[in-house]
């Protein structure tokens, strides 16, 4: 397996003329094309539509470059969109390749695993059903990647549906019940089921001990690879697992570390040196931020939770987003918020993918 790593800036949440330029310069082949995770500039909630936006954008140039109909785009490519570039963050996206190429050599390179779970109906978000079916997926994806090792699983990106207005009235017009009414507050359950899918699957947690009631509350239980996101535009949940193999003919390493909190510049750069650091330099940064439980950093008081203004993770993202950038110069991250199940309260999970040198 190679894989290609190729981050490109996006000037709107439809703006695909990057893309087209690296398909159109030979850079890029669109057949090969599996994966694009990407930032965009909407608030990041429940009626965030830039992620639907940028999606429906990106399949239709993919159509028109694959020859496929618009319908074919989703079953072939896995489209993640974070919403919230707070602070120095900028909107961008990263366009993950995918071809059979293999070396003869023992040294672990980047390999992707990618799989979806069936549609979920409303009453199954931030269910233990959700985190079975998250679970199932996880392991097909580190089937299909080849690693060796749940240890040489550096990041799982899972992106999957929240409680919608039209999903609880669907639900109610069936009598069945929903975890929230709240379609911003269905994201701690949905993201928090979809964590401990991660964990099940990767031996982290045992399923003795999930249950319903501690979704999203028993915090103690979670994933140090997992990275979460939920949005109204699923209606399935999306893994993408990332890993390093032997065999793998990438030009690139994954590592991870984990954030103590938003401005653990010291754990950014243990990701980059568990991934490997080169000269070759950082292809991208993945990471999830989260406010102190406590309502202090570091022994000061911090008002992220009690902001009645400005949601917490929108103060964590922008955090958290200059403090990679001052480490790495590039502004361009991949930072998503709410980190239930994803790390021990208050950390959260960082992933570093780094160019390899010659070899």
């Amino acid at each position: 397996m190679k894989i290609g790593v190729h981050k490109i800036a996006m000037a709107s949440p439809d703006d695909v003329t990057a893309l087209e330029k690296l398909i159109d310069a030979g850079e890029v082949n669109p057949a090969d094309i599996v994966a694009v995770i990407g930032k965009t500039e909407g608030n990041g909630g429940a009626n965030d539509f830039t992620r639907g936006y940028a999606t429906l954008a990106f399949r239709l140039l993919l159509a028109k470059k694959l020859g496929v109909e618009f319908d074919d785009v989703v079953r072939r490519i896995a489209f993640v969109w974070s919403g919230g570039t707070e602070g120095v963050l900028s909107p961008h996206a990263t366009i993950f390749t995918r071809t059979d190429e293999t070396l003869a050599r023992s040294e672990r390179r980047l390999v992707l695993g990618i799989s979806e779970t069936r549609a979920l109906s409303p009453e199954e978000v931030g269910t233990t059903i959700h985190v079975r079916l998250v679970a199932d997926a996880v392991r097909e994806a580190f089937r299909q990647a080849g690693v060796v090792n749940p240890a040489d699983v550096h990041y799982v990106q899972v992106k999957g549906p929240l409680l919608t207005g039209a999903a609880i009235s669907d639900a109610d017009s069936r009598g069945v019940a929903v975890v929230t009414r709240d379609p911003n507050g269905s994201k701690v359950y949905a993201r928090g089921a979809m964590g401990l899918g991660v964990a099940l699957a990767l031996g982290e947690v045992e399923e003795s001990q999930l249950s319903d009631a501690m979704i999203g509350r028993k915090l103690d239980q979670f994933s140090a690879v997992a990275s979460t996101s939920a949005g109204g535009e699923l209606k399935a949940c999306e893994v993408l697992l990332f890993g390093n193999a032997p065999g793998a003919a990438s030009d690139f390493r994954i590592g991870h570390a984990v954030l103590k909190d938003v401005i653990d510049a010291a754990g950014v750069r243990a990701a980059i040196e568990n991934a490997g650091e080169s000269s070759a330099g950082i292809a991208a940064i993945f990471a999830k931020a989260e406010a102190s439980p406590t309502g202090r950093l570091r022994g000061w008081r911090n008002t992220m939770l009690s902001d009645a203004d400005i949601n917490y993770e929108r103060h964590a993202r922008a955090a958290l987003g200059a403090v990679i950038a001052s480490v790495t110069g590039d502004p361009a991250i991949f930072v998503s918020g709410g980190t239930e199940h994803q790390c021990a309260p208050g950390e959260a999970p960082i992933a570093a993918i780094v160019r390899c040198g010659e070899s």
